[in-house]
């Protein structure tokens, strides 16, 4: 499971050979969720408020990246939110 981006103590992951649709797991203490990426819903899990709002303000930012990885399945890490 490769760590794509760290920030703020959030963990944002991807597994190698995962289902549809595109999404990326996050982990915080001990709270954990996936996140959809061109929808940014939570599919499982969940997060408080404030993490929830970084997490999708970052995805946004960084969409087609997400997406590229999803696709190709060449993972590398992601700037984090600043």
């Amino acid at each position: 499971m490769p760590e794509i981006c760290r920030f703020l103590g959030i963990v944002i992951t991807m597994y190698f050979d995962e289902h549809n649709p595109p999404h990326f797991h996050i982990r915080y203490n001990d709270y954990r969720a996936v996140m959809s990426i061109r929808e940014l819903n939570i599919l499982d899990g969940q997060l408080p408020a404030k993490v929830r709002g970084l997490v999708s303000e970052w995805a946004e930012l960084h969409t087609q990246e997400l997406l590229d990885m999803w696709e190709t399945k060449q993972f590398s890490r992601i700037e984090p939110l600043v």
